[in-house]
């Protein structure tokens, strides 16, 4: 069993564990709750790796955004990881999350994480303290690298497959991702962003009352959006053939709950603007449970 370093002076292993488990919980339920059908050191593994992002993420979405935390957060991260930080900050962040990053840099060294993934995620983040519109799908491509594809990277060398599963692996993280944006555009557009590029529509497109007076154009471009995630997720697919069985139940059921929520977004676009459709945990364990009767073949 891989277990964290943790400095003297800092928080306890178990209290790193209880605080990676939480983090991850609260930014990503529908993840996490399908994570935890992985084998113990893989579930560690991806402990690890999103109690990461998922902290980095909670500073630049704070409101007002945490601007100082971030930069202390992404200091020490580039430090951890032997790089020459790339902002000058004298502050150390507080002792939790200087573990989370130490458990971090520590995974990375013993499973290969590429450190320039690191700093792509890194960037990504960043460039939400004040990059707010997206107005070209190049554009949203390229944040999207940073934010999601190198999860997918991540993740693959959690779970130990092969370079040839990277590009799938990219692909499932671009798509979960982009259905994000489109489940979260009401949230998004209160924290003065779009990320789903307007392909030609008015801003007001994002605006709840201007949708409903035109629910087809809205319902026209958020179908758009839907359709292009599922052209990724299916790419995506692919790759399932490299995850091994007892890894492939949780990554599919992950991707199946996101695939739902797809479809439910689509019988009622304007739902986006009515409540966060995500799916509930009674629903997440029936499917992996379906998943692992039907072999979890794709």
């Amino acid at each position: 069993m891989e277990e964290p370093t943790v400095s003297k002076g800092a928080i306890s292993v178990d209290e790193l564990r209880a605080f990676q488990r939480a983090t991850f919980q609260k930014g990503s339920k529908t993840y996490f709750n399908s994570s935890i059908f992985f084998p113990k050191q893989v579930r560690e593994r991806v402990f690890t790796l999103y109690a990461f992002v998922r902290r980095a993420d909670d500073f630049v979405d704070a409101q007002p955004q945490d601007r100082d935390g971030f930069y202390r957060f992404r200091s020490y991260a580039e430090k951890a990881l032997g790089l020459e930080p790339r902002h000058a900050v004298q502050d150390l962040p507080v002792a939790e999350d200087r573990a989370v990053i130490d458990a971090f840099a520590e995974l990375g060294r013993n499973i290969r994480f590429d450190p320039a993934w690191t700093v792509a995620f890194l960037d990504a983040m960043e460039a939400d303290l004040s990059m707010h519109r997206y107005d070209s799908l190049e554009a949203c491509l390229g944040y999207m690298y940073g934010s999601a594809e190198v999860i997918g990277l991540f993740m693959s060398r959690c779970m130990d497959l092969p370079e040839t599963a990277y590009e799938a692996a990219r692909l499932l993280g671009r798509a979960m991702q982009y259905i994000n944006f489109i489940r979260d555009v009401a949230e998004d557009r209160g924290l003065g962003r779009r990320y789903l590029p307007l392909e030609g529509e008015t801003e007001d497109i994002i605006d709840p009352q201007w949708a409903a007076a035109h629910p087809e154009r809205f319902s026209r471009w958020l179908v758009l959006h839907l359709n292009r995630y599922r052209q990724w997720q299916s790419g995506a697919v692919s790759g399932y053939r490299y995850i091994p069985y007892r890894y492939r139940l949780p990554i599919k059921t992950a991707a199946d709950m996101y695939w739902w929520t797809a479809k439910t977004i689509e019988k009622d676009p304007l739902v986006v603007f009515q409540r966060k459709v995500k799916p509930g945990k009674a629903r997440i364990i029936l499917q992996f449970i379906a998943n692992l009767f039907a072999g979890a073949f794709v």
